[in-house]
């Protein structure tokens, strides 16, 4: 599997993530959304949006290995944050960090009303690819 980060000449270079990601490889693993919830279902973190962050990225590294993928096989991320602020994305960026260090897939991050979860404040899904060429 290889993934190809490519930032394009004319467009501004992003610290977080990568405009364009070329994946070679024989499967694709969809991971749901992931939220700020512990093996048994209970939201963690409710009203600490940090938290939820680490919680969020770090159930994401959870599903990813039980699919037998790691996170720089990851080739998009969909982050969507409950009433999105400037001031949250020191918390998504640490807690990205975390999981993928300097790997930077390709991302969309939206601002939404609310989440099916609640009291969830943060929800991240995740495609990576996995297997030879």
């Amino acid at each position: 599997m290889t993934l190809e980060n490519i930032d394009p000449e004319g467009l501004a270079k992003p610290e977080t993530y990568t405009h364009v990601v070329i994946a070679t490889g024989s499967r694709l693993v969809f991971v749901a959304g992931q939220v700020a919830e512990d093996e048994e279902g209970n939201v963690v973190g409710r009203d600490d949006f940090s938290a939820q962050a680490r919680q969020v990225f770090s159930n994401l590294g959870r599903a990813l290995a039980g699919a037998g993928a790691a996170p720089e096989q990851v080739a998009r991320l969909g982050i969507f944050v409950v009433a999105l602020r400037e001031e949250h994305l020191p918390a998504i960026e640490a807690a990205r960090v975390r999981l993928f260090g300097d790997h930077k897939p390709v991302d969309t991050l939206l601002g939404v009303d609310t989440l099916a979860h609640p009291g969830c404040l943060l929800e991240v899904d995740a495609i990576a690819v996995i297997g030879g060429r």
